[in-house]
């Protein structure tokens, strides 16, 4: 069998749809997030999430990580893509979850954008000072 289709966890059962295209993405997911905190958790996997709470969120993003981890040790990329997009994924729902969104991480990117690592890191506030 295709390595890339090896884990049957996949969600290969669903066409994919190209309904949205790459620049309102993140958006449409956001969208969809907030709307899922509304239903019912026996028919919804991210409402399933919500209602585990905290802890379940958390354990799924460490178990994408580290598949995200072991897809990138693999030969090919293909595994490793679909891997970063279930981190990216679970991340948002995490980012819903606490009250934020997938569009607040684009601004904060946007803003670092064009900025020297090294300056940006050195700008923060030091680990534990609340910036004002």
């Amino acid at each position: 069998m295709n390595a890339r289709f090896r884990r049957s966890r996949f969600y290969l059962w669903r066409p994919m749809s190209n309904a949205v295209n790459a620049s309102g993405l993140i958006e449409a997911l956001d969208q969809v997030l907030e709307d899922r905190k509304a239903q019912d958790p026996s028919q919804s996997y991210v409402a399933k999430l919500y209602h585990k709470g905290l802890p379940k969120i958390l354990e799924k993003i460490e178990e994408e990580s580290r598949e995200t981890i072991e897809a990138a040790s693999e030969e090919g990329t293909d595994h490793l893509v679909y891997e970063v997009g279930d981190l990216w994924f679970h991340t948002l729902v995490l980012l819903h979850h606490k009250g934020r969104s997938g569009a607040e991480v684009l601004q904060e990117l946007a803003r670092r954008f064009g900025v020297s690592g090294i300056v940006e890191k050195a700008s923060r506030p030091p680990k534990g000072v609340v910036a004002e």
